[in-house]
């Protein structure tokens, strides 16, 4: 992490790209594009393993993931010389896949989805039964559980305030939990005042929602994750696949910025914010680029394909709810007001917020 503060030239490829580029979009609108967000987190949990001894060389390296975490080990695995497993699930593109492969890590791909908890229990009951074969002679990073995920998003804060000050408004994807949780505890530091807007999608039980099938992804879980604390955040939106892939294109035709369907979403979201208050500074987080995603979100073939097509003009606004398990698509936002998950969800639906 120091040669990015001194400018040095960087020792590795996980030192040049686990912070962002941070890009002015509108007047007070920026971006902070990843190459690939997880690498972040993944660089920080390996190197604090190392630190502590509970990952030694010559043991190997499992865990659960559909996505870019499971890239961020496998550069880092690759850079620091540990074997990887990963236990995906048929969502896992082809793409990624051989990237993995080719980085030298062994994917495990579960066909079957458990009755409760969906391919993520699935995932971790595959995991846990290679742990009681490996014993103590394999580490799983614990990417929803574990504090050193968000406490990675220490450098991504201090970043951020060092360009344009803590008090702003962070506006991101919620998956883990780690990368808005953990920026936002750093940035109030320094701005107890800082703002956090979490992004899911309908069908993910993070914020209230029944579990269902997501065609987005990269952002909602079927489980609540510990790394998820739900008071730090102060306004939550839920967005339909259709409008984050719109919202994708959008921000690479307007801004030339090339992004995934998490940082689309994102970034709708973000637009609304800052033209609504535009006296706050909002930054709106890009997990990744968008080479992933040419032949799916930027291909409209694909899109009609999969039902995933939007023709509408793309929305300038949400629709609010007083309870965010009544929310429908397109588009819904709920006043969270830095309230506990039972606290906002054992308010009875149709009542005041």
């Amino acid at each position: 992490m120091n040669a990015v503060h001194k400018r040095l030239p960087f020792s590795s490829y996980s030192d040049a790209y686990a912070l962002p580029s941070i890009i002015r979009c509108e007047t007070n609108l920026y971006v902070a594009q990843f190459a690939f967000m997880k690498l972040l987190p993944a660089k920080y949990i390996i190197e604090q393993a190392l630190a502590r001894g509970t990952l030694r060389h010559g043991m190997k390296v499992l865990e659960t993931s559909s996505g870019t975490f499971a890239l961020g080990l496998a550069v880092v695995c690759r850079e620091r010389g540990f074997q990887l497993e990963i236990f995906t699930d048929p969502v896992m593109d082809k793409g990624l896949e051989n990237r993995l492969r080719s980085l030298g890590a062994e994917v495990f791909i579960i066909a079957e989805k458990a009755k409760q908890g969906g391919y993520q229990r699935s995932r971790l009951d595959a995991l846990h039964a290679r742990m009681k074969k490996w014993g103590h002679s394999c580490f799983w990073p614990q990417q929803y559980e574990t504090p050193d995920n968000p406490a990675a998003y220490k450098f991504f804060a201090d970043q951020i305030s060092g360009m344009l000050g803590a008090d702003v408004t962070l506006v991101g994807s919620v998956g883990s939990g780690g990368s808005t949780c953990g920026t936002i505890e750093r940035l109030r530091e320094k701005a107890p005042g800082a703002r956090l807007v979490g992004v899911d999608t309908f069908n993910s039980v993070i914020f209230g929602q029944q579990d269902g099938e997501r065609k987005l992804r990269g952002l909602g879980n079927s489980l609540v994750p510990k790394n998820v604390k739900h008071e730090l955040y102060d306004e939550v939106h839920l967005i339909s696949a259709q409008l984050a892939f719109a919202a994708t294109r959008t921000l690479h035709e307007r801004h030339a910025v090339f992004a995934g369907p998490t940082s689309g979403a994102s970034y709708i979201v973000g637009r609304w914010r800052a033209r609504r208050y535009p006296e706050e500074t909002v930054v709106a987080i890009c997990p990744d680029e968008g080479h992933r995603y040419v032949e799916a979100a930027y291909d409209r073939e694909w899109l009609k394909q999969n039902a995933c097509a939007y023709d509408s003009v793309l929305l300038d606004a949400p629709a609010t709810e007083n309870h965010p398990s009544t929310a429908l698509p397109p588009w819904n936002r709920y006043p969270w007001k830095r309230k506990s998950r039972k606290a906002v969800l054992d308010v009875p639906e149709g009542a005041s917020s």
